[in-house]
């Protein structure tokens, strides 16, 4: 997958199912069910024990094209380790300047506009705002009249229901975590997480018709 076509599987997708959890053993059973729903953009947090683990055993299980990455980067270990084990894509809560052009697309976090144009000068295809719930959808759309080409994924803090009011304000994708994958990884209802998933996709269906 080149840089360009994983940033367009995850622009596509519109949404970015956030793993993380105390520890990585459900996520090969999560992502089965995600992709199945039509979600094909997986960030798997290094907080989450056995996330190396369970990125490389996602690449092997699901379909060439998902993307598959590793979140809560902070450091060049961090990005090398992630890579090793297969991610095709990295993203942090912050810009981490050591990042900028390395061998897989980096997704890094920003909150102010200084910020966010900071990271996307730095070559970054997506700049991740976090924590986006504490702006609003409205944010976005501001930022996109100074700045109208770099595009956001918003993440943190938002709800399925407010997926379609993000993405019709302007971000190319949006990260979703807990309201998506609920209590999946902790032996809840792969059943509620797959009607979870689709309400998603559905809300991105929805925002860009």
């Amino acid at each position: 997958m080149s840089d360009i076509s994983v940033t367009d599987v995850i622009c596509r997708s519109g949404v970015v199912a956030v793993l993380r959890a105390p520890t990585a053993d459900a996520f090969a059973a999560i992502g089965d069910v995600l992709v199945e729903a039509g979600i094909t953009a997986l960030e798997v947090t290094l907080t989450s024990r056995g996330a190396v683990e369970a990125i490389a055993g996602l690449r092997r299980q699901l379909p060439a094209g998902v993307a598959v990455g590793a979140g809560t980067v902070l450091t060049l270990a961090d990005a090398k380790a992630g890579v090793d084990a297969g991610a095709t894509f990295l993203v942090s809560p912050v810009y981490v300047p050591e990042l900028d052009g390395f061998q897989v697309p980096v997704y890094p976090g920003a909150f102010t506009p200084t910020e966010i144009y900071t990271a996307s000068r730095g070559g970054a295809p997506l700049v991740k705002l976090f924590p986006a719930a504490t702006v609003g959808p409205r944010f976005i759309k501001d930022l996109h009249g100074p700045l109208p080409g770099v595009r956001i994924m918003p993440t943190g803090g938002i709800e399925i229901t407010d997926v379609a009011n993000w993405l019709a304000a302007g971000a190319a994708a949006v990260g979703l975590g807990g309201p998506l994958i609920g209590d999946a990884a902790d032996g809840g209802s792969l059943a509620r997480l797959a009607a979870r998933a689709r309400h998603a996709v559905d809300a991105v269906a929805f925002a860009r018709s």
